[in-house]
């Protein structure tokens, strides 16, 4: 069954699938932590720190009474697990049978590691662990040469070898740093460990992207995942001849959804509240799904030579009334309890710029308190006329 959306149907089926802005909620707030998980399915992690990390980021946007301890807690509790999505990810325990797949295929050889294989290093890796219990890689000593552009030591690619491929898992970390521990000693008791098919794995993968995207094509359901693609096309026409998913056109582009996920269309969206996202947040990590459904075209710049950058090192798009309206490079000086802005770019389409710095006003309010600050400092706009206009307002911005 083929149907047909409009952009703006699109762009609201998307938010409200990812939970943007986010809805009341009831209950305790680390329950509607675990909630975000498990809806999205994953969490990236990065070591990026000039705000807060992206994963506490985008747990805090689909729940505003979310704090760090929580994501702690719920890996203590066994409700989440560090493993890889497209990327390094903390993902729902519910779900752990289904990164078996990528793990008994770098086990195989049938995928390729980053790192040459080194038997060796992994026994003696592997039984430290087994011996003396949780380790980190700092533990391990290395006295000799560093290999690979990352120069990393014989022992911590071991270690990312062993993780990779499913004999250790990291229970917790300490100062961000990872701590490993043989798998059998992590898992919660009763947990399944039983391999998926692969047209099992492949319709898991399906339906928990389209449930967290509302929308999406067979190279995105694939993204980064390597040697999934031709599985994945071949199960979305099974499911489409079956009746278990629909066929949708946005303009001249054909999408997948889940049914039932076009009754999202009749609840509101909050256009008014504003959102400031990370640059990894679920919503906005595929970049050309980004430009195709919002007609915003996104580069993280922290990863371009200075002098090549267009808007600045970490610039954090910015949602509101159901577009994305603005990106704005900021950074803490932690010292100070201070938030930088150093760059606030509007889009073209931006009309009502006055509601919009009102509604900026009051996110940034929440915004530094999430980032531990109490001050905040405006040093450029794009378009630069407006910078008065929006300093006058955030003047008072006081923790």
């Amino acid at each position: 069954m083929k149907e047909s959306l409009s952009i703006q149907q699109a762009r609201k089926l998307v938010l409200l699938s990812q939970r943007l802005p986010p809805r009341k909620q009831s209950g305790r707030a680390i329950e509607a932590t675990l909630s975000a998980i498990e809806h999205l399915g994953y969490i990236q992690i990065d070591t990026i720190s000039v705000v807060q990390r992206a994963h506490h980021h985008t747990l805090w946007n689909r729940n505003p009474r979310y704090k760090a301890s929580q994501l702690d807690q719920l890996l203590s509790d066994k409700q989440v697990f560090e493993y890889w999505s497209h990327a390094a990810a903390y993902l729902p325990f519910r779900d752990y049978r289904f990164s078996l797949p990528r793990k008994y295929a770098l086990a195989s050889g049938e995928l390729s590691h980053w790192y040459k294989r080194d038997e060796q290093m992994l026994k003696w890796v592997l039984k430290r662990i087994a011996t003396e219990g949780p380790l980190m890689a700092k533990d391990f000593e290395h006295t000799g040469t560093r290999i690979g552009a990352w120069k990393t030591k014989p022992a911590k690619r071991a270690l990312q070898y062993l993780f990779m491929q499913g004999d250790l898992m990291i229970p917790y970390r300490v100062n961000f740093q990872k701590v490993y521990d043989l798998t059998e000693r992590v898992l919660p008791e009763g947990t399944d460990i039983t391999l998926p098919a692969p047209e099992e794995y492949a319709r898991f993968l399906i339906t928990r992207y389209l449930r967290a995207n509302g929308l999406g094509q067979s190279a995105e359901i694939a993204y980064l995942l390597k040697g999934t693609k031709p599985l994945i096309d071949m199960t979305l026409k099974d499911m489409v001849s079956s009746g278990e998913l629909l066929q949708i056109h946005v303009g001249d582009r054909l999408y997948y959804a889940l049914p039932n996920s076009l009754e999202l269309l009749s609840k509101p969206l909050a256009r008014s509240k504003l959102k400031i996202l990370s640059p990894f947040d679920n919503l906005v990590i595929q970049r050309k799904r980004l430009k195709a459904l919002f007609d915003f075209d996104y580069l993280i710049e922290c990863y371009v030579p200075e002098a090549k950058r267009q808007y600045g090192y970490f610039c954090l798009p910015i949602l509101w009334d159901g577009k994305l309206v603005a990106r704005m490079d900021c950074s803490t000086e932690r010292s100070k309890s201070l938030l930088h802005i150093h760059h606030l770019v509007l889009e073209p389409i931006v009309l009502k710029v006055e509601e919009l710095f009102l509604a900026l006003r009051k996110e940034l309010e929440s915004f530094l308190q999430f980032n531990r600050c109490k001050k905040l400092r405006l040093h450029r706009t794009s378009p630069t006329k407006f910078k008065p206009d929006l300093q006058i307002l955030i003047n008072d911005l006081t923790i």
